[in-house]
């Protein structure tokens, strides 16, 4: 069972979309996930704009990998660094505590996540 950052089993994040490194809905993680996609966000308008601009464009749907593309107030595992450039950019979004994995904390405080948690 994986845990979340506050220590409880991990929930779901998205099912519509489906995301997660294992596109099962959960940010788990292991091994081969380089990127570790394991913060569940709710992505703004603002954090899109800012992904596209440094190369990694989430609005844009991509069909032959079934990607709708996301818009404000989808739901996604995002990678771990993503989200701390994110915040260094002033552009991070929300943070879904029950769905972002335990391992996140080995990189960010709780505290901080905390302060960007979705009510």
């Amino acid at each position: 069972m994986a845990l979340n950052v506050l220590g409880t089993e991990l929930a779901p994040c998205s099912l519509e979309p489906l995301t997660g490194f294992f596109r099962d809905g959960c940010c788990n993680t292991n091994a081969d996930d380089h990127g570790m996609h394991t913060v569940c966000v709710q992505v703004t308008d603002a954090f899109l704009e800012f992904s596209k601009s440094v190369g990694n464009d989430l609005s844009t749907p991509v069909p032959q990998y079934e990607f709708t593309g996301l818009v404000e107030g989808d739901r996604w595992c995002l990678c771990m660094p993503r989200w701390i450039e994110a915040y260094n950019a002033n552009a991070a979004p929300r943070v879904v505590l029950e769905a972002t994995h335990v391992s996140v904390l080995e990189h960010i405080d709780l505290d901080l996540l905390q302060r960007f948690a979705v009510a």
